[in-house]
């Protein structure tokens, strides 16, 4: 399968291959104040299978850590892509990726949540062991 984002304005394209490694939600103040937005509904991809097909120019990168290179497009400021290094996998806001059906699995960073969610998927305080958090969950 393949998908396509872009940012707000078209400057920018990405076209992703295969399905997302990772759907989850993550409350991090992080990303929060990087979208303004009180969740971020993020769609993690093997970075191999994620290419910036048009507007690379366009892309600023603000580095957060050395574990998050979060860019963005510099015409119309709309976050695109959040890279991770260290775990080979690219971020991208699920509302970005046209076509695609969000199905999350898990809720990461719930113990800096501004909003409780009442779903029925697990909540981590932080992130799952395999993801190298403590794996430790939190009621809804």
């Amino acid at each position: 399968m393949t998908y396509k984002a872009s940012c707000a304005c078209g400057a920018v394209e990405v076209e992703l291959s295969g399905e997302p490694a990772v759907q989850a939600y993550c409350h991090c103040d992080s990303c929060r104040r990087w979208l303004s937005a009180p969740v971020h509904a993020a769609t993690l991809w093997p970075t191999p299978n994620v290419k910036v097909t048009k507007g690379a120019e366009h892309l600023g990168m603000y580095k957060r850590t050395e574990n998050s290179h979060r860019q963005f497009c510099r015409s119309c400021g709309s976050a695109v892509l959040i890279g991770h290094p260290a775990m080979g996998l690219t971020d991208l806001p699920s509302a970005a990726v046209r076509g695609f059906s969000f199905q999350p699995a898990v809720h990461v960073n719930y113990g800096e949540k501004v909003m409780s969610v009442r779903d029925g998927l697990p909540k981590f305080r932080d992130f799952p062991k395999d993801f190298g958090g403590s794996g430790e969950t939190l009621p809804e």
